[in-house]
């Protein structure tokens, strides 16, 4: 029995580092961001690699969620999904999902919005992806992770993960060894570096939030979301 695990994640969170927790199990296999091929074409943004990405996966989504579905070699007893929420777009059928495990890693919108400003100075609450976390839980339910707690306790929260998975946790999951993986997106040399250069979960920074005084507006908008899935979140 495959358990198949989509994980939606905001930007600006560890949800790499953690693609490469559930990838150093030994009956995983991990897939980055199987929708970013869609989501360019669809909204004609300009990211870095644009057209190696949209080269690398399939354009429709519908062909996306039959992989998703689909058969896995085998050997292969957790199906990891590393999906960015906000590829979620509205077109975009949602009845696979019921096939999925679904679950969540959130970061509070402060720290998300101070991330994300530096990287891209006017985000939108679509961007950031709560509303479209929200949706899917309160379609589908699932686990949520917060990153602060994941990043305070690596093991009691990836334990009770598991758990809530209904899949084995293994002390296997708290480390890795440096560099890319095969299973990484044509994108991983833009946005990849710190986590190549890593072998397991940074220590959490309690540093408070600096969001520039026009973007506070998105963290209010935000943050009814980030309480709703919060208020679930697993902990250790």
């Amino acid at each position: 029995m495959v358990t198949r695990v989509a994980m939606w994640s905001g930007p600006r969170n560890v949800s790499t580092a953690l693609m490469r927790s559930f990838g150093a199990r030994p009956d995983t296999l991990v897939v980055d961001e199987p929708l970013y091929a869609h989501y360019l074409l669809a909204t004609g943004l300009d990211h870095p690699g644009r057209a190696e990405v949209i080269a690398s996966q399939p354009a429709r989504w519908q062909d996306v969620a039959d992989q998703l579905t689909g058969p896995l070699p085998d050997g292969v007893e957790v199906h990891y999904q590393k999906h960015m929420t906000h590829h979620l777009l509205p077109q975009i059928g949602r009845d696979w999902l019921g096939a999925l495990a679904n679950a969540y890693l959130i970061r509070d919108p402060a720290h998300v919005v101070a991330s994300y400003a530096k990287v891209r100075g006017e985000p939108t609450l679509a961007d950031l992806g709560y509303v479209q976390q929200a949706e899917i839980f309160r379609a589908y339910g699932g686990p949520v992770v917060d990153s602060a707690d994941l990043l305070r306790d690596p093991a009691g929260v990836l334990a009770r993960l598991c758990a809530a998975l209904g899949i084995g946790y293994t002390p296997a999951m708290l480390h890795w060894s440096k560099g890319p993986r095969d299973t990484d997106g044509v994108w991983a040399p833009h946005w990849y570096a710190s986590v190549e250069a890593s072998t397991g979960f940074a220590a959490y920074d309690p540093a408070p939030a600096r969001v520039p005084d026009r973007l506070r507006h998105l963290v209010e908008a935000a943050q009814p979301y980030y309480d709703e899935l919060h208020a679930h979140r697993v902990t250790s």
